[in-house]
């Protein structure tokens, strides 16, 4: 008989099996190409995984960046919503394309460079983690796909409201 985490795996694995199409799809973007399996420190590779799409982003214009975020939220709300209940348990960490969504907001409006990646994974995470208000209210109160979703699109424009009055000071 099987225990602990090889158990654990194992029903993911049934269920993955079992599921049709749009069940694998949910996974597969809900785990952001499988980065959400990782044992250790999910939501942190998450938000690692979610830079080169960042990165590609800023390089558009700030109308397509807007367009793509609102789709790609949807995307996330769905695909959370439908992982949740195919893997059996609220909020999973193994789900982590709430990390990428709230990563994007925390990036969207920002130039192009290193510093400003770096500053916006710093804060995101940092606000991610803390759950200042409204943060973990949204966290404990929304059920779902949108629960698992909206938590981080608020740490994300924490981090982002941050980052624009750090850059604001630093001019005075």
């Amino acid at each position: 008989m099987m225990s602990g985490r090889n158990s654990d795996n194992l029903t993911r694995n049934e269920r993955f099996a079992r599921t049709g199409f749009s069940g694998k799809t949910a996974l597969f973007l809900a785990t952001w190409c499988g980065i959400g399996f990782l044992p250790f420190a999910p939501g942190t590779f998450g938000t690692l995984g979610a830079m080169p799409l960042a990165v590609a982003l800023l390089y558009l214009p700030v109308t397509f960046r807007a367009a793509f975020l609102l789709i790609f939220l949807v995307v996330a709300v769905w695909a959370s919503g439908r992982s949740e209940s195919l893997l059996g348990r609220v909020d999973p960490p193994e789900v982590v394309i709430d990390e990428v969504a709230g990563f994007l907001v925390a990036t969207w409006l920002l130039s192009p460079s290193w510093a400003n990646l770096a500053e916006a994974f710093l804060l995101f995470r940092l606000f991610d983690i803390l759950k200042p208000f409204p943060v973990g209210f949204l966290d404990r109160r929304l059920k779902g796909g949108t629960g698992i979703v909206l938590d981080d699109i608020a740490a994300g424009g924490y981090a982002w409201v941050c980052i624009e009055l750090i850059h604001f000071l630093m001019t005075l």
